[in-house]
């Protein structure tokens, strides 16, 4: 066994088929033992759930070479909880929880050669999701479903890594009130695809919406909660019920807590009061955390007194001692990290 030879530290944020994905199959009232497969490829009857009325739901988290050569996941009990709500909410059995952890493990240990070596600035990022294979043609839940996990390694998510970026407030909602903001569907992100493309092609990295009831509020980005840090060096993070609950930012907040002895403030936050805060970060498992800079609304340009240089104190703390843990070199919270292998 050895490492793919890959130039770990420009990979980028890109999908590289891999030697093993686990697969499970719903059939009959119940799921099967599921195995891994060297198969990429997904067959389905044209009529399938999925691709007719969108059943799907997904997660993503990642592994992590230690400098002792072990390989650990970051809080994978979270996805595992995670997931399953989100597939009762759209009408479909949940995978169970037990299940969902060994599916990780096993196939983290089939694609150890493609997890990025320690100090490589890369990890393995792992997709579970589960969709609607059975076929249906009126309006209604399938009766036959897949549970799959695949893995890639993958590079920054945003280019630039740590560099503060530029957002834009889209024109556009991200979830409907009461609707399925909170769940992690995939419906939910063919929702941003347009408005994503937009702010691509005028130069932002990303999208922030407001709530869609007002259009007043913060949410978040098209793939990342934001938080902010306000004038008095308070943790700021939005609250809604149309926000999905991110584990890395539900991370950041007891960091900030317990670690950096902070005061967080989780509310609903206007978006007029970002013109007074001193700091801007997107937080998700792809990103960890990414600064921003700058976010435009309508022509109104707000520069956050960080900057555009380098991220600003309290997100560049936030950012080391979440990474730092992930990797091995701080402490963790007791039941955070889960050893592979």
């Amino acid at each position: 066994m050895a490492k793919k030879d890959l130039d770990w530290a420009n990979i980028g944020f890109v999908y590289r088929a891999t030697d093993k994905r686990y697969v499970s199959n719903y059939k009959d009232g119940k799921w099967d033992a599921g195995s891994l497969i060297d198969d990429a490829n997904v067959t389905l009857n044209e009529s399938a759930g999925i691709l007719q009325y969108c059943q799907q739901v997904f997660e993503g988290l990642k592994a992590y070479t230690w400098e002792d050569g072990s390989v650990v996941c970051f809080r994978p009990d979270l996805n595992a909880e995670r997931i399953y709500t989100s597939a009762q909410r759209l009408e479909m059995p949940p995978f169970p929880k037990e299940q969902f952890i060994d599916a990780i493990d096993q196939v983290v240990k089939g694609n150890l050669d493609w997890v990025p070596p320690f100090g490589s600035g890369a990890s393995l990022y792992i997709r579970p999701y589960q969709f609607a294979t059975g076929v249906v043609i009126g309006v209604k839940p399938a009766d036959e479903y897949q549970f799959r996990v695949f893995a890639t390694p993958v590079g920054p998510y945003y280019k630039g890594g740590a560099t503060p970026i530029s957002i834009q407030v889209s024109d556009y909602d991200r979830a409907a009130p009461r609707g399925t903001g909170a769940v992690k569907a995939g419906l939910n992100y063919a929702m941003s695809l347009h408005s994503s493309v937009l702010a691509h092609s005028a130069g932002f990295a990303e999208n922030l919406y407001l709530d869609p009831a007002s259009r007043t509020y913060v949410e978040e980005t098209g793939g990342s909660n934001a938080i902010f840090v306000d004038a008095e060096g308070k943790l700021v993070v939005p609250k809604s019920p149309s926000i999905l609950p991110s584990i890395t930012r539900r991370s950041i907040v007891y960091i900030a807590e317990h670690y950096l002895h902070l005061t967080v403030d989780e509310r609903p936050v206007k978006f007029e009061e970002i013109k007074g805060f001193k700091e801007c970060g997107l937080c998700g498992t792809a990103a960890v955390i990414s600064p921003v800079g700058r976010i435009v609304n309508a022509g109104e340009e707000i520069l956050l007194p960080s900057g555009m240089e380098k991220a600003g104190e309290v997100i560049g703390e936030l950012y080391s001692t979440i990474t730092g843990i992930q990797s091995g070199k701080i402490e963790a919270p007791e039941g955070w990290i889960h050893h592979v292998c």
